[in-house]
């Protein structure tokens, strides 16, 4: 699975504070939320000049394929000195992985400079790419973040009022997003109005830092001040927070996303006031209420399910153990294009503790199924390492339905729990037992009420229309 990106956005009320150096920790934070590309932008008012090249804005902007260290090498971030600044990390989801659709996208008209990163998709992205294209605008890239910043661009160039065109662009675009946005040197921030991507706020001496988790504002020592609400802009005037709630979150319920607490957060994020650390002990104190097994050894597929893991054990009093060492410098397996592949790059990523294994009677802890593939040949390394019995135990409820909201998983047709029953899964991975953790005792361990989540993909009931013309297949074939 794939979560699209992260992005941070920092805000100096002091003029000669250089905030890029913040921005760039603040995306080492969230590195795990993408690694396709990264990018930074800023603004700096003293570098405004008169020339008629272009170059006069008094912009920063440099974008690099792969891992923020890969993207920016040497002193590279010493070149985008700002007083205002926004950052990107991205995975694809609407797009393909290629330097043209790494952002922040950056558009130039009359005396602004518009710069714009996107945490979401845009499911209506289509559409909107047609009309822009009727109308005349010329596309770099195939993702809707680009689409987004046009649209912003348009609307902005009939009132010159940043807030009234993001008001006048929540009723036009239908999806997922949070954004931060750069307008020469003025920062805002957007989350939407269901909330479905994170999207919070902090502040350090004298600075202003949105970003999509919590962790990015711990590793520059920012002071958590509060998420930002669904629907709400954020913007800084007179050196303070602002704050504006847009028409449409009146009429529009919550629906947080439940992966982000699952799987995609790194545990030692807050989210919409939920520990996430804390969310998954709870899943594993559920998932040993549900299935208490007699086993030797409670283990994690790391990382994500390790504090699950921990979480079924202390429930059981089963010991905590370690059965597989992950290589973390190995790339996620579901990008490889064949099952050959795939069960390589598992082998490869995964390599058994031999001594921890043989003859023992395992619980395997894992956050979620998708395709099966990677759970299948996991399971096998298991068996050829001696592991005498092994019960798989998922911290999510089957996936039935694709999501359309940032989270590339599979199409219906691969997502194996649409087209088998729990029992058929359990025969085709080869496991003892197999439980599922219960959608209600989810919900319970998440701390939030199931209709302020989005469930789409284990219920199929979406907080918003999917457009007819939405072409599924080739949607998560990008």
């Amino acid at each position: 699975m794939k979560d699209k990106c992260g992005i941070v956005g920092i805000y100096s009320k002091d003029s000669s504070k250089d905030v890029s150096s913040f921005i760039y920790y603040g995306l080492h934070a969230l590195q795990h939320r993408g690694q396709e590309s990264a990018g930074i932008a800023t603004f700096n008012c003293d570098n405004i000049t008169n020339d008629t090249n272009g170059d006069h804005n008094g912009l920063n902007h440099h974008c690099g394929m792969g891992l923020l260290i890969d993207a920016f090498r040497g002193d590279m971030i010493n070149e985008l000195n700002g007083e205002v600044g926004i950052g990107h990390v991205r995975y694809s989801t609407t797009g393909q992985s290629k330097f043209e659709n790494s952002q922040p996208f950056v558009t130039t008209f009359n005396d602004y400079t518009i710069a714009i990163a996107h945490n979401g998709d845009i499911i209506n992205s289509g559409q909107l790419r047609r009309e822009l294209i009727d109308e005349g605008v010329e596309f770099i890239s195939d993702t809707d973040s680009e689409i987004l910043c046009h649209l912003i661009k348009k609307e902005f160039s009939k009132n010159n009022d940043m807030i009234e065109s993001l008001e006048n662009l929540s009723h036009i675009i239908m999806g997922s997003y949070s954004l931060v946005i750069m307008v020469n040197g003025d920062l805002y921030a957007i989350r939407d109005p269901a909330g479905m991507k994170p999207l919070a706020i902090a502040e350090k001496d004298d600075i202003f830092i949105v970003a999509s988790e919590t962790v990015a504002f711990d590793v520059i020592g920012a002071n958590f001040i509060r998420d930002v609400k669904p629907g709400e802009i954020i913007y800084f005037d007179n050196d303070k927070i602002n704050s504006h709630i847009i028409e449409k979150a009146a009429t529009t319920k919550n629906s947080h996303c439940m992966f982000e607490y699952v799987y995609f957060a790194r545990p030692d994020s807050t989210i919409d006031g939920k520990n996430v650390y804390q969310v998954r002990l709870n899943i594993g104190k559920k998932l040993f209420e549900e299935f208490p097994v007699d086993a030797d050894v409670v283990m994690p597929v790391p990382d994500s399910s390790i504090p699950a893991a921990i979480g079924y054990s202390r429930a059981s009093g089963i010991p905590y153990g370690e059965g597989l060492i992950k290589n973390r410098y190995v790339g996620r397996t579901f990008i490889m294009p064949t099952q050959n592949e795939r069960e390589l790059a598992v082998k490869l990523k995964m390599n058994p503790l031999v001594s921890e294994l043989k003859g023992k009677k395992i619980v395997l802890i894992d956050d979620s199924i998708v395709r099966g593939t990677t759970s299948e040949s996991l399971i096998e390394v298991l068996r050829e390492a001696g592991a005498k019995e092994i019960h798989l135990m998922i911290g999510c409820p089957p996936v039935i339905a694709p999501c359309f909201y940032g989270v590339a998983m599979a199409t219906k047709k691969e997502l194996i729990a649409a087209n088998n029953s729990v029992e058929e899964i359990k025969d085709k991975l080869g496991v003892d037992s197999l439980g599922y953790i219960d959608l209600d005792d989810l919900v319970d361990a998440i701390g939030i009420p199931a209709e302020e989540l989005c469930l789409g993909c284990i219920n199929e009931e979406y907080p918003t229309e999917i457009p007819s013309d939405l072409e599924v297949e080739s949607y998560y074939k990008l």
